[in-house]
């Protein structure tokens, strides 16, 4: 009997091994991936006496430690080993990161996995197997879109270094970055993307100014600077989240048209009219944006992003002004306990 009892259980072990083969081996792919940076990261102490390092990039890792020192103490956040090495990517991109949807709907294409649950993208550390997964899903009739994260969060599982592309960031932007990934690390929940991303998003943009009006002031140029930033980015994905609910009414539409080519041709006609309408937008920053756009339309998959990390801030600002009058670390110590990491 016992025989047989394991017998059935090894049968069964084997089956969901093959069944989710290709997920143990994209799983055993990214872990080995992630190792790899760890490993070859070195302690920011090192780096710190390094006399080959610049010591403008010494100035940023100085200003690293104090966003963290930061967003622990004045934010409630999770104290982890993050952030205490440095990665040399020496001028390249690490991470390629695939999501899709549907070619007339803005429904994203979704991807399960173990703990983190449901989620919509795909990430890489090879850039061929991305565009593997970017051919495939292309021939499958997928809308794709690949682009390089400026830095991610393995939710505890790993030691996350700073990766050297973090250190071109304005100081603004980078205690944005560095505060968002610390969100992720405090609390995340599971099937949650769209919650997870614009919480992470609107806490890092929200409590950057607190940290630079901490460390240098309202007046100063680092904070002028990352308002111009802030601003023009808050502008571009407005207008991309109008331009979202906009091709949601077209898609409606041309719901019933059977010609698939005559939806391409609405669809592409649309996506120029919003792109070309992003010259009508006062930027202080960029100047004639839509150019960026000549050679490649983006499609469904880059308006679909700006819903993951953008559509829901009006909501968690709502809230927070209402409830906790500008007390981020209260509103995060409310979060922490209703939502704790997993």
């Amino acid at each position: 009997m016992v025989r047989k009892i394991f017998l059935g259980l090894a049968f069964t072990v084997l089956v969901l091994l093959i069944w989710n083969w290709s997920l143990l081996i994209y799983g055993i792919e990214q872990g080995i991936g992630q190792i790899k940076i760890v490993w070859n990261a070195r302690p920011v102490e090192e780096m710190m006496i390094d006399p080959q390092f610049p010591d403008s990039l010494k100035t940023k890792l100085s200003l690293i430690e104090d966003i963290r020192k930061f967003a622990i103490d004045s934010l409630g956040l999770k104290d982890t080993r993050n952030y205490k090495s440095v990665y040399d990517q020496q001028g390249k991109e690490l991470m390629w990161v695939v999501t899709a949807s549907e070619p007339f709907a803005l429904k994203p294409k979704l991807w399960d996995f173990p703990v983190i649950g449901t989620v919509p993208y795909k990430g890489y550390f090879n850039v061929a197997k991305a565009k593997a997964e970017r051919d495939y899903l292309e021939n499958e009739g997928w809308d794709v879109n690949v682009r390089n994260p400026g830095g991610w969060s393995t939710l505890g599982w790993f030691t996350d270094p700073i990766l050297s592309g973090m250190l071109n960031r304005s100081e603004g932007d980078l205690a944005s970055l560095i505060i968002h990934e610390m969100v992720h690390a405090t609390l995340w929940v599971k099937d949650s993307v769209d919650f997870n991303e614009n919480l992470a998003t609107f806490i890092g943009d929200t409590a950057a100014y607190d940290f630079l009006i901490y460390k240098f002031g309202k007046d100063s140029k680092e904070y002028s600077i990352y308002l111009d930033e802030d601003r023009d980015y808050r502008k571009f994905s407005k207008h991309m989240l109008r331009g979202a609910t906009a091709l949601d009414s077209l898609y409606k539409a041309i719901q019933t048209t059977k010609s698939i080519d005559l939806k391409k041709k609405q669809k592409e006609d649309f996506i120029k009219r919003i792109v070309a309408s992003l010259d009508t937008v006062s930027f202080a920053l960029a100047k004639e944006p839509s150019k960026k756009y000549n050679k490649k339309l983006p499609n469904n998959a880059f308006f679909m992003a700006f819903r993951h990390y953008q559509s829901r801030l009006g909501v968690f600002k709502e809230e927070f002004d209402l409830n906790f009058r500008g007390d981020i670390k209260a509103y995060v110590t409310y979060l922490s306990t209703k939502y704790p990491v997993i």
